[in-house]
């Protein structure tokens, strides 16, 4: 019996096998584009363009970079890409992800250590600082779910926490085109590469 395809062709020309991902098949021109294309909360926000994956990625770490001053640009770039692999798998929410099971975890788990380390970074940030982009993800969760998917603040509270309102309090979401999101955040990218 003929094997399943595996693998998907990107814009850049590579060939990446979702199954045994190589880091050199990843390229972050194919992630800003993947990303920004790719819609959170299932696109059921307001507005007239979709909130993508690489806004979400954008203000987490801006979140990250508010809460950890001193947090060295690899640690930056890893909140910025810490969703990456839906560039090719997509955004799930959490009931879905939950319903797929282990396989979900362990596909996003292998696309995210060679995307880790085509960039750089070890395939397994440190648990104290994953937690601290958790963080940065919750709240920028929270944001999104009062801002522009319909929660009233206490319903997003109950869910993600409740904010430190000084550390959001000048942040706004607003929706853009994807080829815009797509440029800055290849612009954030390659600004965070030259501190390394």
């Amino acid at each position: 019996m003929k094997q399943p395809r595996a693998w998907q062709r990107m814009l850049s020309g590579r060939r990446l096998d979702l199954l045994d991902p190589t880091p050199v098949d990843i390229e972050i021109e194919d992630i800003a584009h993947g990303l920004a294309f790719v819609a959170r909360w299932n696109g059921q926000t307001i507005g007239d363009f979709a909130y993508s994956v690489a806004e979400h990625s954008l203000l987490v770490e801006t979140i990250f970079s508010r809460m950890n001053p001193s947090a060295p640009a690899k640690w930056q770039l890893a909140a910025l890409l810490h969703d990456a692999p839906e560039y090719v798998i997509g955004d799930m929410i959490s009931p879905v992800k939950a319903a797929v099971g282990p396989g979900y975890s362990a596909l996003d788990e292998r696309l995210e250590a060679a995307i880790h380390i085509r960039f750089g970074l070890p395939a397994k940030i440190p648990v104290a600082v994953k937690k601290k982009i958790k963080k940065a993800d919750q709240i920028s969760a929270w944001m999104e779910a009062v801002q522009i998917a319909g929660f009233s603040e206490a319903e997003a509270d109950k869910f993600f926490g409740k904010p430190n309102g000084a550390l959001i309090g000048d942040l706004e979401i607003v929706l853009r085109p994807a080829p815009v999101v797509r440029a800055d955040y290849t612009a954030r990218y390659n600004a965070l590469i030259e501190k390394l």
